[in-house]
């Protein structure tokens, strides 16, 4: 699927589902990465991402495509558009509109914890990906003596 078919398929979904005409661009954007799509406040284009179709295919598109769609037609209207608001809510479960995108595998970094420092009175644990300098700096609960367990 390239830009123009993408394209298409948001402005028909929108008049199918919101019964609102998208007057913008709807491009795919492969440096996205941890989400399946978003809508751009300042220029109201919406970006997917390329993989989301790769590996799960039309139904899951048409889910991100429906919410990004909900962004868009309640921002232009200027209702809550944020996920946290009651009308993006209620539009999205009306529309059927999917909720969180599915992990494209390897595409979501998992913290890599390297040093692992231990408060010598109080037993805190700390976990850093850098190491740190042991004589320098101590516990943040009770200022005890940091030391390196693993």
């Amino acid at each position: 699927m390239d830009n123009e078919m993408l394209q298409l398929m948001v402005e028909k979904i929108s008049i199918e589902s919101f019964g609102l005409p998208f007057a913008h661009e709807a491009t795919f954007n492969p440096r996205l990465r941890t989400t399946g799509g978003r809508y751009l406040l300042r220029s109201h284009n919406l970006e997917f991402n390329p993989k989301h179709y790769d590996e799960y295919g039309l139904d899951e598109l048409t889910g991100i495509i429906k919410h990004e769609l909900c962004h868009y037609h309640l921002h232009i209207k200027g209702k809550g558009y944020k996920h946290r608001d009651q009308d993006f809510k209620t539009l999205l479960n009306r529309v059927g509109g999917s909720r969180y995108c599915q992990v494209v595998p390897g595409q979501r970094r998992t913290e890599k914890v390297k040093h692992i420092y231990q408060c010598s009175d109080c037993q805190a644990s700390y976990r850093r990906k850098r190491r740190i300098d042991t004589k320098r700096f101590v516990c943040g609960k009770c200022r005890g003596k940091l030391f390196k367990t693993s």
